[in-house]
């Protein structure tokens, strides 16, 4: 069930002071969505292990940051050469 309207989107409260004060925006708060004051910049959102880049733009504002960053690594699967 999604979150009511009258709510307003969650935001991380960590998350607004880092936006204020710093070019380089590290997110770990993969749950908070997306406000409109970052369109049309660049954020680094933690994975987990790392931290990959994002880029806002207007179809991913109200969506979570952690919708568009996966962490999950697919499995490498090494093909053998049958003998003969």
């Amino acid at each position: 069930m999604p979150r009511s309207i009258w709510k307003g989107l969650f935001c991380n409260l960590r998350l607004n002071k880092k936006l204020l004060n710093k070019k380089k925006i590290e997110i770990w708060s993969r749950q908070s969505a997306i406000p409109g004051c970052l369109l049309n910049k660049t954020v680094f959102v933690h994975t987990g292990k790392n931290f990959k880049k994002l880029v806002i733009t207007r179809e991913k504002l109200g969506y979570k940051f952690g919708e568009f960053v996966t962490t999950k690594v697919k499995a490498k699967i090494k093909k053998t050469k049958k003998k003969k």
